[in-house]
């Protein structure tokens, strides 16, 4: 489980078939194989780990199913990356509870200045729309946001300058892709109905 904290932007330094290397500045040390890392928001398992003159550099396995759903498919070598390490009992809990589990890819329609932060609209798919109500949470490439506004597939967020320059959101622009997880308790939700219809 994470929290949708960012603690650290990484690079995609190797990627070969569904392996990626990525390089952080986490303690390798403080790294175990088979920990889970957060990375744009997908729960990935570290196979190898080895120091880095920055802090370590770490890789995972992504299978097809992950490649297809998210915006993994497409990263590139240079590419940063948002981190955050597995939540542990008595953490501080200063985002919301995230799984890890993307449940898809929604697309940045237009960013523009709100006082010192940034208003960006999104487009989620239609599946996912329903599943996003104003003033819930969303993590957007693994960052606890909360919702703004619901206009039907598209809604707001707000980034405050501390995301834009702790995260890879400083860096995205319209056009750009994020990947999206639903608010764990909207999904129990929507699945409790289903069965009392």
């Amino acid at each position: 489980m994470f929290t949708g904290i960012i603690t650290d932007v990484g690079e995609v330094i190797g990627h070969e078939g569904g392996r990626f290397a990525i390089r952080s500045g986490y303690d390798a040390d403080g790294i175990q194989l088979g920990a889970s890392i957060a990375c744009d928001g997908c729960c990935l398992t570290v196979v190898t780990v080895r120091a880095d003159g920055h802090g370590s550099a770490f890789t995972v396995d992504v299978s097809n199913e992950t490649l297809s759903k998210t915006t993994l498919g497409s990263w590139q070598l240079g590419r940063p990356v948002n981190l955050e390490r597995a939540l542990k009992a008595g953490d501080e809990l200063g985002g919301h509870i995230v799984s890890g589990h993307v449940d898809g890819v929604a697309r940045i329609v237009a960013m523009r200045p709100d006082g010192d932060s940034i208003r960006v609209e999104l487009e989620l798919p239609q599946h996912l729309a329903p599943y996003v109500a104003a003033k819930g949470s969303v993590a957007l490439d693994g960052t606890s946001l909360t919702v703004n506004e619901v206009a039907g597939a598209r809604f707001g967020v707000n980034l405050i300058p501390a995301t834009l320059t702790q995260t890879t959101w400083g860096r995205k622009k319209p056009g750009d892709t994020v990947n999206v997880e639903i608010d764990l308790f909207a999904r129990y939700v929507a699945r409790i109905m289903e069965f009392r219809e």
